[in-house]
């Protein structure tokens, strides 16, 4: 499970850099990796419009990606994007604003959240939820941290309510 905590603005930072209080990149755990570079690949879907495959083969080249869990970045990469409407279907009730209002960083992030959630049952619910915090405060804007927290935390009933309601069941998770 990450717990990193990541203080500096993203722009003055990429992947692998460290700040106070964050995980170096060298001890991050390989699913940790799969899921960043998911979020720079997911990133370039949004931002970019470019076709799954081209940024597949540029994310692989990058330094670093051979310590990433490849199989579950390419879950996450490709399931997200052949997934993107069903899981803006899923956010999109619990959001304040419209999608084109959110940020592409969170919006991946969202998609991963979301896409974890519904076919990685092997991860629980609140690594899930954690990790994708730890995302958005290493790469999204200062506050978006809260709002991917926000909206994961939302989702996370409808899509884990086994868990969920197990936490609750033994005070893991206050109401």
């Amino acid at each position: 499970m990450s717990e990193e905590e990541g203080q500096a603005p993203a722009a003055a930072r990429g992947p692998a850099s460290a700040s106070p209080g964050t995980r170096k990149s060298s001890a991050k755990p390989a699913r940790s990796r799969a899921r960043e570079f998911a979020l720079q690949a997911l990133y370039q879907h949004l931002v970019g419009k470019q076709d799954a495959e081209s940024i597949d083969q540029f994310t692989r080249a990058l330094s670093g990606f051979h310590k990433a869990d490849s199989a579950h970045y390419d879950a996450l990469m490709h399931g997200c994007v052949e997934q993107a409407a069903e899981l803006d279907a899923l956010i999109l009730p619990l959001l304040d604003r419209k999608l084109q209002e959110i940020s592409p960083i969170e919006h991946a992030i969202m998609w991963i959240g979301a896409y974890e959630f519904l076919h990685a049952a092997d991860v629980p619910w609140r690594v899930v939820l954690n990790e994708c915090i730890e995302l958005a405060k290493d790469f999204g804007g200062t506050d978006g941290h809260k709002y991917v927290n926000a909206v994961l935390h939302g989702l996370a009933p409808r899509l884990r309510s086994a868990e969920v309601e197990a936490d609750r069941a033994t005070g893991r998770l206050r109401t």
